[in-house]
C-alpha cells in the first residue's frame, strides 16, 4: 500500500511540474498496480514483496521492448521506453554490481554445495531467493553458469 500512495503522491507532483516523461511512467506503475490488485485472488492488497515483483516485470518489459526498438532503428520509441525505465527503476531496491553479484553467488554455490553445471538448479533456486529484487534474473542465470563451468 505504501507504494501505491507514493505513486499517488509522485503522480500529483509530476502533473504540477508538467513533467510529462515522468508522469508517463508514474502512471504506468499506477496501472499495473490497479490490475494486481484488483485481479482473481489478490484481495485487493499487494505485499511488498509482490510490489517489486511487478516492478521488477515492468522494467523487464521495458527492456525487451527497447532491445527491439534499438534494433529497427527506432530511436523515438526507444527514448520513451529508456525514460519509462528510468522512472521504474527509482522505486525499486539498489541493485548489486557485478562484483558483489559474483560475491553473492559465489556464497552461494558454495553453502548449496554445486560442484557442476549440472547443479545449476539448485543454485538457481537458492539465489534467486536470497538474490529476489537485487538483481535481474537473467544476469543472475549467466554468471551462475559461467562460475559452474569454471
Amino acid at each position: 500500500m505504501a507504494l501505491e500512495q507514493t505513486i499517488n503522491d509522485q503522480i500529483k507532483h509530476a502533473m504540477l511540474a508538467k513533467d510529462a516523461k515522468k508522469l508517463r511512467g508514474l502512471r504506468a506503475i499506477k496501472a499495473a498496480i490497479i490490475l494486481a490488485k484488483t485481479s482473481e485472488g489478490a484481495g485487493g492488497q499487494l505485499a511488498e514483496a509482490d510490489e517489486t515483483k511487478l516492478l521488477q516485470k515492468l522494467v523487464k518489459q521495458r527492456k525487451d521492448s527497447l532491445e527491439i526498438y534499438q534494433k529497427q532503428n527506432r530511436t523515438d520509441l526507444a527514448q520513451t521506453e529508456q525514460e519509462e525505465i528510468d522512472v521504474i527503476e527509482a522505486f525499486l531496491p539498489k541493485q548489486l554490481s557485478e562484483e558483489e553479484l559474483k560475491e553473492a553467488l559465489t556464497g552461494i554455490i558454495a553453502d548449496t554445495g554445486a560442484a557442476s553445471p549440472a547443479d545449476m538448479g539448485k543454485v538457481m533456486a537458492a539465489a534467486t531467493k536470497q538474490l529476489a529484487g537485487k538483481a535481474d534474473g537473467k544476469t543472475i542465470s549467466a554468471l551462475v553458469k559461467s562460475l559452474l563451468s569454471k
